[in-house]
């Protein structure tokens, strides 16, 4: 990388060429003040407050956002003129400002004051009325105050580039210009509460979080998101044992600094419809227990199904952690039983070879890709991070191509649309398609697969046929892994890290739905499973151990309150095979106990051997699984061989379908969240309509 020497206050430095000013000198640690300007987004220059006294061009103040490094140039970031424009710039600011910071949700936080005490004069000149603008109705996420506005068009830069939906926008000239949605309606972007973050004023800040809390009297904790398999980065705010707001962390690797509406607005459904007692199901109704009663009773009949020869199964659900997963894996086993999954019904995912089901591409370098093939999957819906790393390629770079097999979506991307038929794979291999030819010629191409994908019939067949196209497109290469699953629940991948599929003649998710059907399943035990198919668990003996009265809570004999994700310290694997760990932040609610907690106790019950704390558990874990040791790292794998698919199975011609069709509501805890059941009222039903 070529690189240019610059004085920067009298300083020398060396910086890379082609950065503006602003960036120079925030690589050398020099503050400049700044609105408008953005790092991830386009350069604007419109605040004015990053003004810098340049030794080359006119005599004025020069906005250093603007302004590229050159070879000699001279920077004074500090004198007398620099200061005077700033403070200048600042009056204007504040001229129509309503300077109403006692009521305002950005106070403490905000951009504007900061600045304002500290280069702003502490009075100012104007004596003409404020101008004062309507507030914008932008759906029941994002609050509006517009008179706050100073127009620095964050919000609209971000909502055209990077999230893709451009429904801001700036209207008239002047004094009376004003940011406001083209047509009357809510924000449609599953990324618009980004926009809260970015405004340096109060003019956007969070409809749920209004008058909450100050800043100063929040617990901020550092954590994971679980409401996908992206593992986005998280804060989480909370206030007397209360989570009141979730934030974006920075990381480069995954999420950068974004975070989807999901993430950022389901904690109202962290406290609803909670489980918060043991409950034990007499005559057809549930009744109060003690965790000791609930638990002897489990253990009768346990050891009654024993007796009787009869089939023990387990099923975990989206949400689960690895180490929850892994103790009642041990539990299945110490009952001799190999009957358990964290697979969808009908799910061929195999995990003989972890490469077969990780994002091996990895998120960070989508933006190495020089070609992109989408089958049966909709990233914006099941991974809107993971899609806006595909959309900043698309920006980035104009010859990244991208294509899809499956039903078409509006992606926020324009993409080659090549049917929905999985037959087309077959013309692709055989070079009958046109795109082949794209294919071949790629240096470093990648396919998506859904979970779509995964859970049709013919789905052995499917994916053989889809490795097929990985070897004769040379997907896989040397240095470079194209070969990608995008699976959709937090727990999936750790689940399939620590083996919890069935060996040795053990039942699969459907086939133990078969067997309680059947009558030849007697017990099951539900850790968070709360997909709708669980109803059809009637004749079994269920123990839920879960956090909400969701799905699971209809067929359960046995309930057993868990702890939610910002509750306990837990590891989670996401969809590319990264370790992370979700931190408590606050107490499990009423008698809710921690997920392994309760499978230990059990065991104790059952004269198992138990662990003494997390710490023993977890040394156990990494004894048996290495890679699970390394946290926040990617275990790079080598480009193994995908199986092949076999001439005698066959492909059926029907088309793919959606893997989900509502993004707000995936789980037990978006399911009970107000915030996104008015989000699938005003923006979905809306956008259907």
């Amino acid at each position: 990388m070529s690189t240019v020497k610059i004085k920067i206050d009298s300083k020398e430095y060396e910086v890379p060429a082609g950065i503006t000013l602003i960036q120079a000198c925030d690589l050398v640690g020099v503050e400049i003040p700044r609105f408008c300007y953005h790092d991830r987004l386009s350069v604007a220059g419109n605040c004015r407050m990053c003004l810098v006294e340049l030794s080359v061009g006119p005599r004025k103040p020069q906005a250093s956002c603007a302004t590229q490094v050159m070879e000699g140039l001279e920077v004074k970031t500090d004198s007398d003129m620099v200061k005077n424009a700033r403070n200048g710039a600042m009056e204007f600011l504040l001229a129509n400002h309503p300077l109403d910071c006692p009521i305002c949700d950005q106070g403490g936080e905000c951009d504007l004051q900061d600045q304002a005490m500290f280069y702003g004069a502490g009075e100012s000149r104007f004596e003409e009325d404020k101008r004062a603008v309507s507030s914008k109705d932008l759906g029941p996420l994002i609050k509006t105050h517009m008179t706050r506005c100073i127009h620095c068009t964050r919000c609209v830069r971000f909502v055209t580039e990077v999230a893709g939906v451009p429904e801001l926008g700036a209207v008239n000239r002047g004094e009376s210009t004003e940011i406001t949605t083209y047509v009357e309606k809510s924000l449609s972007s599953e990324l618009s509460g980004n926009i809260i973050d970015l405004c340096p004023v109060g003019a956007l800040t969070s409809k749920p979080y209004a008058f909450k809390a100050r800043p100063w009297e929040l617990t901020k904790t550092d954590s994971i998101d679980v409401h996908d398999a992206v593992g986005s980065n998280i804060r989480v705010d909370s206030r007397a044992g209360e989570v009141v707001r979730i934030l974006p962390r920075l990381n480069e690797s995954i999420n950068e600094e974004w975070i989807s509406d999901k993430t950022r607005f389901s904690y109202d459904g962290l406290a609803l419809q909670r489980l918060d007692r043991p409950y034990i199901k007499k005559g057809g109704k549930f009744v109060e227990a003690s965790y000791v009663e609930a638990l002897n009773l489990i253990t009768d009949k346990v050891l009654e199904v024993k007796e009787t020869t009869g089939q023990i199964g387990a099923l975990a659900g989206d949400l689960a952690d690895v180490e929850s997963i892994y103790i009642l894996k041990e539990l299945m086993q110490n009952l001799g039983s190999n009957n358990y999954d964290a697979r969808p019904k009908n799910s061929v995912m195999n995990n003989s070879n972890r490469s077969e089901y990780l994002f091996n591409t990895t998120i960070e370098s989508i933006e190495e890709a020089d070609l992109c093939l989408l089958i049966g999957v909709n990233p914006r819906i099941e991974a809107a991070i993971l899609n806006s790393r595909i959309r900043k390629q698309h920006v980035n770079n104009k010859d990244f191509i991208i294509a899809n097999i499956g039903v078409e979506h509006d992606l926020t991307y324009p993409y080659e649309q090549l049917g929905d038929s999985p037959a087309i794979i077959a013309e692709l291999i055989s070079g009958k398609n046109n795109f082949a030819q794209k294919l071949k010629v790629a240096k470093k191409p990648m396919i998506i697969v859904g979970e779509s994908a995964y859970i049709r019939d013919d789905a052995e067949a499917l994916i053989g046929e889809i490795n097929n196209l990985v070897e004769k497109f040379s997907i896989n290469k040397e240095g470079w892994q194209g070969f990608n699953v995008l699976n959709n629940a937090a727990a999936r991948v750790g689940a399939l890290d620590v083996g919890f599929t069935p060996v040795e003649n053990g039942m699969d998710t459907k086939s133990m739905f078969e067997a309680v059907k059947n009558k030849k399943l007697n017990l099951m035990f539900l850790l968070g499973y709360d997909h709708a198919d669980v109803k059809e668990l009637k004749n079994s003996f269920n123990v839920y151990i879960g956090t909400h009265g969701d799905a699971g809570v209809s067929v359960a004999d046995v309930i057993l309150p868990a702890a939610c994700y910002t509750e306990k310290n837990a590891l989670y694997v996401n969809l590319e095979g990264r370790v992370q760990q979700a931190i408590q932040a606050i107490r499990p609610i009423g008698e809710a106990k921690i997920d392994w907690e309760i499978i230990n106790d059990l065991k104790k019950m059952l004269k198992f051997e138990s662990y003494k704390d997390l710490r023993n558990l977890r040394d156990n874990i990494y004894g048996k699984f290495p890679h699970l040791a390394k946290h926040d790292e990617i275990t790079i794998l080598e480009a193994e061989k995908l199986p092949l698919k076999s001439s005698n199975k066959k492909i059926a011609d029907t088309p793919f379908e959606n893997y989900l069709d509502n993004f707000y509501m995936t789980n037990a805890i978006t399911r009970n969240s107000v915030t996104l059941t008015k989000c699938v009222k005003e923006i979905l039903e809306k956008k259907n309509v």
